[in-house]
């Protein structure tokens, strides 16, 4: 009996040793984490690129991790020194023109004038709802204020401090130098750490680099090809901010239920409003061909089933992600659904059943 005692204190104290020594380990890497996390994402998306490259004889692991990542600098690190440059500044521009009077000049000219009011009030009229010219530029200059501000923060936090940027993008390099080289190891090793079984554990694990995949493979190349497009079709038709607002149809398109619509629909209201339906016309069967396109026919093409989630719990988990951690909520939001949904499938297939029988 003493014997037993004696090993329930010592296992007692083993515990509250190794909870201790987990929460410093995860105090002491908490300034790394969005790091180590971008890191881990982008591995799993560039982990075939690496497997291919190591296949050759002559190429060791080290060797194809390294190539992996210089591969990696040219598509990510280039191209995001010369978007935050422009959106910043276009960023900028958007907010000093909600803010400035020539957007009530704007508004007075295209909206304000009786032709333009007296096609749409009438038809509002059934409910009740009259248009005027002061409270829909208060709508507009709210809108461009909070898209400007928001894009002009985010971007203004990596090109305010371009010495913090470059040491933590190359901090992301190296996690991932090695998560390539030593990535299965890692994988390895916390399952043999988790009490779970080791087919709970591998589901976690798949859920895991499926969703990472999706998000940064899916929609990441799903939302390039609509924000390019659309960008590209407003700088022909000669409208404003054409690089912000491609930028912004980017980020939209990982929005499953509303999109690029958000930018679009709008815009065909504006030309229509304006007298250009054909313009108009165009704009609109080009949203439906590209969102169409892209949503039913590319992407589930490049994700297939590795996202296995409701439509509405991806839209709220990515607007929440929004919401509490910037930019990043994009890949975090998701990330944290997919966490929640497999510990749910694991509770009904494993313990739901445990926890009901050992009810009195």
């Amino acid at each position: 009996m003493e014997d037993r005692t004696s090993q329930n204190r010592i296992l007692w104290f083993f515990l509250a040793c190794f909870i201790i020594s987990i929460y410093l380990m995860g105090w002491l890497l908490s300034p790394f984490f969005s790091i180590i996390v971008l890191g881990a994402v982008v591995t799993g998306a560039f982990y075939p690129v690496y497997r291919k490259i190591a296949s050759f004889e002559k190429i060791g692991p080290g060797m194809a991790s390294f190539l992996t990542c210089i591969l990696i600098f040219f598509i990510l690190f280039v191209p995001i020194v010369f978007f935050v440059g422009v959106l910043t500044q276009e960023a900028y521009e958007l907010v000093q023109l909600a803010r400035s009077p020539a957007l009530s000049s704007f508004v007075t000219a295209h909206f304000t004038n009786s032709a333009m009011l007296e096609r749409i009030n009438p038809l509002l009229a059934n409910i009740d709802i009259a248009i005027t010219g002061e409270e829909l530029k208060n709508t507009i200059s709210d809108i461009g204020r909070v898209v400007g501000l928001f894009l002009y923060d985010q971007a203004r936090a990596i090109a305010s401090n371009t010495f913090s940027f470059l040491v933590n993008f190359f901090l992301m390099l190296l996690v991932i130098f090695f998560l390539l080289i030593d990535g299965p190891k890692l994988v390895r090793f916390l399952m043999d750490l988790s009490p779970l079984p080791e087919e709970q554990d591998e589901r976690l694990i798949e859920k895991f680099s499926g969703m990472a995949g999706a998000i940064l493979i899916g929609n990441g190349l799903c939302g390039v090809i609509q924000g390019l497009a659309g960008g590209t079709l407003f700088w022909i038709f000669g409208l404003q901010s054409a690089f912000l607002w491609g930028v912004i149809m980017a980020l939209l398109a990982f929005l499953p239920i509303i999109g690029i619509g958000v930018v679009f629909v709008p815009t065909v209201i504006f030309l229509f409003l304006k007298g250009r339906i054909g313009t108009g016309l165009f704009f609109l069967i080009f949203y439906l061909l590209l969102s169409g396109g892209v949503e039913y026919i590319l992407k589930p093409k490049v994700v297939g089933k590795r996202v296995q989630m409701h439509t509405l719990l991806v839209f709220l988990s990515i607007i929440g992600g929004l919401k509490l951690f910037g930019i990043l909520g994009i890949i975090y939001g998701p990330l944290i659904a997919t966490a929640f949904l497999t510990f749910t499938e694991i509770y009904h297939s494993s313990y739901q059943n445990l926890i009901e029988y050992s009810q009195p």
